[in-house]
């Protein structure tokens, strides 16, 4: 990447094919390109949003086990 050497030494250095090291490169391209177009306050909005919703679906789930408990109780149906 900084032009030091050619991606058939580096190949040859390290015994990998050339593809190979075409493909890390890419790769690293693309994650910096993206890493660049990431605003770090937008990750932590959509964390933060997320975070937020899986906390609203567990006490969903809570509300809905300790109805189907009571309900167990009420029918007479416990496991106790």
């Amino acid at each position: 990447m900084r032009g030091q050497t050619t991606i058939a030494e580096a190949a040859r250095l390290h015994d990998l094919t050339p593809s190979e090291i075409e493909k890390w490169v890419d790769e690293a391209e693309t994650g910096m390109e993206n890493a660049l177009r990431t605003n770090p306050r937008d990750v932590s909005e959509q964390y933060e949003k997320k975070l937020e919703e899986l906390h609203s679906a567990y006490g969903e789930a809570m509300l809905q086990v300790k109805a189907l408990k009571k309900l167990h109780r009420h029918l007479g149906l416990d496991e106790d």
